[in-house]
């Protein structure tokens, strides 16, 4: 009995469907498209294997076809696939920031070329000019403010510099990058520019940098320079050791040597020394947060990363490169006679890595990447408090 009731709901299904198609289309809605008439066709089907078997078998055939519109539904399926898409598309549009707006508003040949140095993402550039900013004002004057024609060539070859970093690396990466879900969109990976395109841009990129840097004194210049080397190691390191996040600490925070050399000539060991290191113990902490992002990619395909490294004990270690970062700074700031204000900050740093490291979740990629973007504000913390205590020392 199952065999011929089964049998018969198929015959009568397929008869519906062909009858209630054609009738929808050429005669109760002619001026429908087909596939409104079909919607229109598999609800009557439903109904007529409803009035022919009975409840019990049409539920399971409801179930089969619950895509189709219920009577009365008239708008096409792909038309609703393209509302629903429509508003998704909004819906991003409206949670992009400023930077990812204006690079969707550059000129389409453009675009790639903007992500690939991700000026859609300035967090970078922030990080990288921090420590530079710092170096700078703690070479200032004391009731000066820091020289702000130094700050400005600083922050554009912060921008530059991260930029030609980023399309290295990605040179580098392009094949791991095509493999891994958050990466597998950039320019190189999905093939919207060539090597030779990138490599052309980052020559171009660092020109312009070099501009930018013979614009300072003849010991800067040479120091300045010698970072190129540790900017074309890294994105090696990812593939030989679990610790490339301190090759990234090496190069990122070179400007903390940098800053004090473009005002004095030379360096203050005793100041720059505690504060460059103060600056990698910070690239430890936000970019052992950001690698947790892809740990799960990167273990499959053989990337190395201090998240890797310290798993679980991630928390423990981040710790104590936060006590690292606050105790180098309180040295740094001996060493340089600050102030209350800079000590004010110092503590305002401590607490917010504290809070960072408190309510990080390591399994939660959305969670780290806010935390490691919301390292920006130590280094504005630590910015304003280096220019208070120099306005009032």
């Amino acid at each position: 009995n199952r065999e011929i009731e089964s049998t018969t709901v198929i015959m009568l299904f397929m008869l519906g469907k062909t009858v209630c198609c054609i009738a929808g289309r050429s005669m109760a809605l002619p001026s429908l498209k087909w596939s409104s008439a079909m919607d229109m066709g598999m609800s009557a089907c439903r109904l007529f294997v409803v009035c022919s078997v009975g409840d019990r078998v049409s539920e399971r055939w409801s179930a089969k076809t619950s895509n189709y519109s219920c009577v009365g539904r008239f708008k096409s399926s792909s038309t609703r696939r393209d509302a629903a898409y429509g508003a998704r598309s909004n819906a991003v549009s409206d949670r992009r920031t400023l930077p990812e707006k204006l690079v969707h508003l550059a000129p389409t040949t453009l675009q790639p070329y903007l992500r690939l140095m991700r000026a859609d993402k300035p967090i970078g550039t922030w990080l990288l000019m921090w420590p530079g900013a710092w170096s700078i004002s703690l070479a200032s004057q004391a009731g000066c403010l820091p020289d702000l024609k130094l700050l400005a060539l600083f922050g554009a070859g912060a921008f530059l510099m991260r930029g030609a970093g980023c399309t290295i690396n990605d040179m580098w990466d392009r094949n791991i990058d095509s493999k891994v879900e958050r990466t597998k969109y950039r320019p190189l990976a999905a093939d919207q520019l060539s090597m030779f395109d990138a490599l052309v841009f980052t020559g171009g990129q660092l020109g312009l940098s070099t501009l930018i840097l013979l614009q300072l004194n003849w010991y800067s210049i040479v120091l300045g320079a010698s970072s190129v080397i540790l900017v074309t190691l890294y994105p090696a390191m990812k593939r030989i050791t679990y610790w490339p996040q301190l090759t990234l600490g090496l190069t990122i925070n070179w400007g903390a040597l940098l800053g004090w050399a473009a005002v004095h000539g030379a360096c203050d060991w005793s100041v720059v020394l505690p504060l460059y290191a103060a600056s990698l113990c910070w690239t430890l902490i936000y970019d052992t947060i950001y690698a947790h992002q892809d740990k799960v990619d990167d273990a499959v395909i053989g990337m190395k990363s201090t998240a890797l490294k310290f798993g679980p004990r991630t928390k423990r270690f981040l710790s104590l490169f936060s006590t690292g970062m606050v105790s180098n700074l309180a040295l740094c700031g001996l060493a340089s006679g600050q102030c209350w204000p800079y000590y004010a900050a110092v503590v305002a740093t401590g607490a917010h890595l504290a809070n960072q490291i408190y309510t990080l979740k390591l399994n939660d990629p959305a969670d780290c990447a806010r935390k490691f973007v919301s390292n920006r504000q130590i280094g504005f913390i630590m910015f304003l408090g280096i220019l208070s205590s120099s306005l009032v020392r």
